[in-house]
């Protein structure tokens, strides 16, 4: 028994050891390489399930179904890997991660168990993602974080700018995460009390590319840095701050930090007009 236990006890440390991986399969139609409207809606909830996970690198390769030439099928199979790297950008995905995209042309009839030609056709239209996760988990540290009712109650002027450390944004939507809540509450608290301070709330995102807005997925439209920043404007005038004396705008990706992709995902704000604090 002791034996039988020791055996038992190895193989769930290897099990353990192993690197988990995050998998997830996008079919397209026939010499398509569009995500159809179904598979974006699948592709977004395993973009949930990744929320959270600190990747490592993300794998795409591009296939096809046995028809069309061997240049042909090479062409379209690296269109549908490039396809899934766009979406990945527009959702927030750090590209640096992306180590591979490829397009490995079409799969065998064979290799599919499946009678049905059309149905084996249709599972070898795809593109397969594999993520992987840091193993073991990285231990990063956090950077120290100022305390919003501390910079705000202190002296300003017309041109400074203050990043909302503690306000952090889910990936690919305009709602803050739960532990940016009580932030957000002491912004409300010192804004009502410092009634001279008007300002500009910037919204930011992570990692698209070439500078552009990322996609909010709860409206499809490529306007997040926007709706994060109107997100704290409808916040701070729900708790009564006077709306004439703050706008808000969206910056796209035109300022990016570094660093990790979540301090990205952020919101800023540009002091317009500061009286002097008491």
């Amino acid at each position: 028994m002791k034996k039988l236990a020791f055996i038992l006890m190895l193989i769930t440390q290897l099990i353990s050891a192993q690197v988990a991986e995050y998998r997830h399969e996008v079919y397209f139609e026939t010499d398509e390489y569009i995500v159809p409207p179904t598979e974006q809606y699948r592709l977004l909830l395993f973009f949930s399930q990744l929320e959270g996970v600190d990747i490592e690198k993300i794998a795409i390769y591009g296939f096809t179904d046995d028809r069309g030439s061997d240049s042909y099928n090479m062409v379209l199979s690296q269109n549908r890997a490039n396809s899934i790297k766009e979406i990945f950008s527009n959702n927030e995905f750090d590209e640096s991660k992306i180590t591979n995209v490829d397009g490995k042309g079409e799969i065998l009839l064979k290799l599919v168990k499946e009678a049905d030609i059309s149905k084996i056709r249709g599972l070898n239209r795809k593109v397969e993602i594999i993520v992987m996760p840091y193993n073991p988990p990285r231990k990063i540290v956090e950077p120290e974080k100022k305390d919003i009712k501390t910079i705000l109650t202190g002296e300003l002027k017309a041109g400074d700018k203050i990043k909302l450390e503690n306000i952090l944004f889910q990936t690919g939507y305009s709602a803050i995460l739960p532990e940016s809540k009580k932030t957000l509450e002491d912004l409300a608290e010192v804004l009502l009390t410092r009634s001279d301070i008007y300002f500009t709330i910037q919204g930011h995102v992570c990692c698209t590319q070439n500078s552009r807005d990322a996609i909010d997925r709860a409206t499809n439209q490529r306007n997040l840095s926007v709706s994060r920043a109107k997100f704290i404007y409808d916040y701070l005038a729900k708790k009564g701050v006077d709306t004439r004396r703050m706008k808000y705008v969206g910056m796209r990706r035109k300022f990016p930090l570094g660093g990790e992709p979540k301090y990205d995902r952020r919101v800023e704000i540009l002091i317009t007009y500061a009286g002097k604090s008491e």
